[in-house]
């Protein structure tokens, strides 16, 4: 099952959360709509609302709120990005100007806070205790991974560890975030809730290593931003690390300076050292047996056409070439 096909399961579904996200974007100050469809429109993979809906189905919920919910996991994440940019100082993401480049930094700050605060008002609707928790604490554990992350930043001594407790921070935990809505809507047994959590942990952190390694091994004109784009930002992303830890003395020194000084100006010579290494494989190999382990805790679930979807979304994440 290809992602097509995922998206046609739900496809009523996305329509009406895309319908939603427009209304969340109306507001009478035109910088706000502008800039919040230039980068939700910018052709992003909607995996996160995705997984909302498969979440939701796969436990039969009968309802409209996994619609809400998809749309306000889908703000969070564009209030993310917005935010990100800014701190990377980034000037491509999905192949188009990020909105900082265009309209500077202050205005993709602001409007990041509106989306996070309109995702807070949509909360308040869906009146559920348990699911307002898991979002709200979501929001905090992201947030303390963008810090773990800036403290990592032009840090040659990152160990592995510290690199995947920023992406499960960052990443694993807003996929989670989706995957546990279903059975929190359908007031489920904690077992269920924790093997779907257990679930999008494992995918979200499986996701991000294939990012990384795309960012080594991918061009940019179907990466979407500029290779080596993690180095120029002085992120010791797990490739890197890898040939850091296994390279020669020289490919060591080459890779150390680079990114202690946020430099990709020898990029070509540092993609032969992580070639060299075996660093991406390395990442790919960790990446598969999180998905591995994602796909482990589905048995818990109720087999369906959108349990399946689940199984072959979390392929998908591993075997992605974008």
């Amino acid at each position: 099952m290809d992602l097509p096909a995922i998206r046609a399961l739900v496809q009523a579904d996305l329509t009406n959360v895309d319908q939603l996200i427009n209304e969340c974007l109306h507001s009478e100050i035109a910088l706000i709509p502008k800039l919040g469809h230039h980068i939700i429109d910018s052709g992003g993979k909607r995996l996160r609302p995705l997984l909302v809906l498969l979440s939701a189905q796969a436990f039969a919920y009968q309802g409209q709120a996994h619609c809400t919910l998809a749309a306000i996991i889908e703000l969070i994440h564009t209030a993310t990005l917005l935010h990100d940019d800014v701190v990377d100082t980034s000037d491509l993401r999905r192949g188009k100007s990020t909105a900082n480049a265009i309209w500077g930094n202050s205005a993709s700050i602001l409007v990041g806070d509106f989306l996070y605060s309109r995702a807070f008002q949509m909360m308040v609707q869906i009146d559920n205790s348990a699911i307002m928790k898991v979002l709200a604490q979501a929001t905090n554990t992201i947030a303390e991974g963008e810090i773990l992350q800036l403290l990592n930043c032009k840090n040659a001594n990152t160990t592995e560890a510290e690199y995947m407790n920023v992406i499960r921070a960052k990443t694993g935990t807003l996929f989670a975030t989706a995957t546990q809505m279903g059975p929190l809507l359908c007031h489920s047994s904690p077992a269920l809730v924790n093997a779907m959590l257990q679930y999008g942990i494992h995918l979200g952190i499986a996701f991000q290593l294939v990012d990384d390694a795309l960012d080594y091994s991918t061009a940019s004109a179907t990466l979407g931003k500029n290779q080596g784009d993690d180095l120029a930002e002085g992120k010791p992303t797990l490739p890197l690390l890898y040939a850091l830890a296994h390279g020669t003395p020289a490919q060591q020194e080459l890779i150390k300076n680079a990114l202690q000084n946020a430099n990709r100006d020898q990029l070509d010579l540092i993609l032969a050292a992580i070639e060299s290494t075996g660093a991406i494989a390395y990442t790919y190999q960790l990446a598969a047996q999180h998905t591995a382990q994602a796909i482990q805790y589905l048995n818990e679930v109720p087999d369906s056409p959108y349990r399946q979807a689940l199984i072959a979304l979390a392929q998908f994440a591993v075997n992605r070439s974008y």
